[in-house]
């Protein structure tokens, strides 16, 4: 899945503990056993009732079946969200795919999406050798955990 550009890199080493020590909370998506979709999220450790998405990925075979969306779905549906009440993650302003996800995403759980910025530009400057947009917050909520499991069964 190397075709996804738009993704800020991380290390192997990152991707394998996102997977040993938040497994119940990412997920992979396959189409003819080729991996097409991941995402990677995490119960925040000071408010379990948020769950935070690090990153979205599907790959060009993947989008347009509303892969993403069901991916989501499938992280809200397991016992690790039970409590559950909000999704947070951040999107850069240019960023209009995943935009567009997380506000489909409320209008599906018929809630809100509230946007503030989280990180600032100039906080990466240090960073990247290049200017990185800011990362604006989006938080999708409150939804009742249990509603979203019956609408799914």
């Amino acid at each position: 899945m190397h075709d996804l550009g738009v993704l800020d890199p991380n290390s192997a080493y990152a991707y394998m503990l996102i997977g040993e020590h938040h497994s119940d909370t990412s997920v992979v998506a396959e189409i003819d056993g080729k991996l097409v979709g991941f995402i990677t999220a995490y119960i925040l450790p000071r408010h379990p009732d948020i769950v935070f998405v690090w990153q979205v990925g599907v790959a060009e075979e993947g989008r347009g079946r509303g892969l993403a969306t069901r991916m989501l779905f499938e992280i809200l549906k397991r016992p690790a969200c039970f409590d559950v009440h909000y999704m947070d993650t951040t999107i850069g302003p240019s960023n209009e795919p995943s935009q567009a996800l997380f506000r489909g995403l409320a209008r599906r759980l018929d809630t809100y999406v509230e946007e503030t910025v989280l990180f600032a530009s100039d906080l990466f400057g240090d960073f990247d050798d290049e200017e990185h947009e800011p990362e604006i917050l989006f938080r999708i909520g409150p939804f009742d955990a249990k509603v979203v499991r019956g609408a799914l069964e």
